[in-house]
């Protein structure tokens, strides 16, 4: 099943759009090594200092990257492909605060915190991508982002998605990994990490961002790069406008990615954040967020452009009704929109607090949207003609050998969400809440031995 969001007209006239602002307007392009390197493949530098990038030379990068991103598990076993038909869910990363599931109360976060999440996410069946989805506020700032990796590797055997602060960090927590794999040529040929990194809006690439993107092209690590643009703040208001300036960005980013070392694996996304500008919040869990990924995605997918959706995400600050709703909504709508790599499951707080009990029920909406991207199968065996034909007279479908094959497999049931019938003697049926049911399923997670 595939959900399009915007016609291919549309998506045309955004990205002649974005071509244009690269053109016209430019980039800050603070890597004097990476002007040289732009310099040279035919931009423009105006008066301002800006990069000014020729259509054709983003057009011409543009096809050379590969079609699809493919991570593996530390078994070396595909994991995630990006071309897949089965969506493939994520935690967030780098959350402020933690909503602590024993205390109820929110507080930064620690390396423990990250441990974990690393944990809960080894077995949670519906994630696999691993993220820490905190920062640890309890270890110096230059140890943070390796020492977030070393906790996850510890943990789990799925690939892990980091991001560092600057391209020293990324390339110590690169170098880490490489020695986990047993060297460069066994990490590139079955990688299981990515790295997030990417321009700052409005149209800039900073430093660490080109150093980041052309040392993973170089090596041929997987990387996203991507924005994140605020709307009516850091970019346009609108989201057409937030799409064009963002996918500008990406583009610009890509072309310095793609100079370095042509074919390398690379994947966008949109990360655009709408901002209530009547009360200067970000709002992750609204519709327009979840449009701005839908329409990212249509945009990258005509240009060939491998991309992942965020979803799962909520403004509440608790596990609540807003929260399911919020992430309920997003995480069906990115299930369907025709890439399999979705992130930022287990946000609350839009984007400042990560919460493992968040987690839990998000991959339990996530196994509920991943049936619904499956279809239905339409062969003679799901068909059954037979079988009404044999049990329509008296009714003994029940007890036909075909419903007693696919029974199991017919109706996705779950541990979390009620299917029971009222029963009078029972006061009150409500009484074992959504939230209880959460929480057990979180410790018994937590406490099950590796």
């Amino acid at each position: 099943m595939k959900l399009r969001l915007l016609n291919k007209e549309d998506s045309r006239r955004i990205f002649q759009s974005a071509l244009e602002i690269l053109r016209s307007v430019g980039m800050h392009v603070a890597d004097e090594d990476t002007r040289k390197l732009l310099k040279r493949a035919g931009s423009k530098e105006n008066e301002e200092g800006r990069i000014l990038f020729k259509e054709d030379l983003v057009r011409n990068t543009i096809s050379s990257v590969p079609g699809k991103l493919v991570l593996f598990d530390r078994s070396g076993r595909p994991a995630v492909d990006t071309s897949d038909t089965v969506p493939r869910f994520s935690p967030g990363l780098n959350c402020i605060y933690v909503l602590d599931y024993t205390t109820g109360e929110h507080r930064l976060c620690s390396l423990n915190d990250i441990t974990e999440t690393a944990r809960v996410c080894d077995r949670l069946h519906n994630i696999d991508l691993v993220a820490g989805l905190g920062n640890p506020s309890d270890i110096p700032a230059r140890e943070q982002p390796l020492e977030t990796v070393k906790a996850m590797v510890r943990e789990t055997g799925k690939p892990l998605a980091f991001i560092a602060h600057n391209e020293v960090e990324g390339e110590e927590i690169w170098n880490y990994l490489v020695d986990v794999a047993g060297g460069w040529e066994a990490f590139s040929a079955k990688p299981f990490a990515l790295d997030l990194t990417g321009p700052y809006s409005p149209l800039e690439l900073g430093e660490e961002a080109c150093r980041r993107l052309r040392f993973a092209a170089r090596n041929r690590l997987p990387v996203v790069c991507y924005p994140a643009l605020l709307t009516g703040a850091a970019g346009p208001v609108t989201l057409a406008g937030a799409l064009a300036q963002s996918s500008a960005e990406i583009l610009g980013g890509i072309t310095v990615h793609q100079l370095e070392q042509p074919g390398a694996p690379v994947i966008s996304g949109s990360s655009i954040l709408p901002m209530d500008l009547l009360s200067g919040n970000i709002a992750y869990g609204s519709p327009e967020y979840t449009l701005a990924c839908l329409g990212a995605v249509d945009v990258f997918s005509d240009l060939g452009v491998p991309s992942w959706f965020g979803a799962g995400c909520s403004d509440a600050h608790t596990v609540d009704i807003q929260a399911a709703s919020e992430a309920g909504m997003s995480i069906q709508t990115a299930a369907l929109s025709g890439t399999s790599f979705i992130h930022n499951l287990g946000y609350l707080s839009a984007g400042k607090t990560g919460s493992l009990e968040m987690l839990v029920l998000c991959d339990e909406l996530a196994g509920m949207a991943r049936r619904c991207a499956s279809g239905i199968t339409v062969d003679d065996e799901t068909l059954a003609v037979d079988i009404t034909k044999r049990a329509y007279k008296d009714r003994t479908f029940l007890m036909d050998e075909h419903t007693l094959k696919h029974m199991r497999t017919a109706l996705r049931n779950s541990r979390l969400f009620e299917r029971t019938a009222i029963v009078e003697k029972k006061p009150n049926p409500g009484s074992e809440t959504l939230k209880k049911r959460i929480r057990e399923k979180l410790l018994d997670l937590v406490r099950q031995k590796g």
